[in-house]
């Protein structure tokens, strides 16, 4: 998730143009959900290189991630919405500048469960 969070912010920065969901999270863009996947495809071929992965396996890594990819965006997607729902910036104090706590496992928590469910055929 670390790496499709890198991935979004630097392409979302660099190129960013077309709004993902500007109601909910004005910040986000396709550009920058395209950047994560492509992040995210990268560290997955690492991956299935450095392991020696068959083909058939590496392509089933690189779907799975794909697809938890995507539902971490839904995840970050979700608790922008559910801030703006209560008219509020940040989920807590405890990190400050950082939008609080759920900010930081947004993305995790929406796509912990496809990968475990996903994982055990894959990995």
């Amino acid at each position: 998730m670390w790496s499709a969070d890198i991935g979004a912010y630097f392409a979302g920065r660099a190129f960013g143009r077309q709004k993902l969901a500007p109601r909910v999270s004005p910040g986000k863009s396709w550009e920058g959900v395209l950047g994560g996947m492509v992040a995210t495809l990268a560290l997955a071929l690492v991956f299935a290189i450095g392991q020696g992965l068959v083909a058939i396996d590496a392509v089933l890594l690189v779907l799975t991630t794909l697809a938890v990819t995507l539902v971490s965006v839904l995840g970050d997607l979700l608790e922008s919405m559910l801030k703006r729902h209560r008219g509020i910036k940040d989920s807590s104090n405890l990190l400050p500048g950082h939008g609080g706590v759920l900010d930081r496992i947004d993305s995790l928590t929406a796509a912990l469960p496809l990968f475990a469910l996903l994982a055990p055929g894959v990995i």
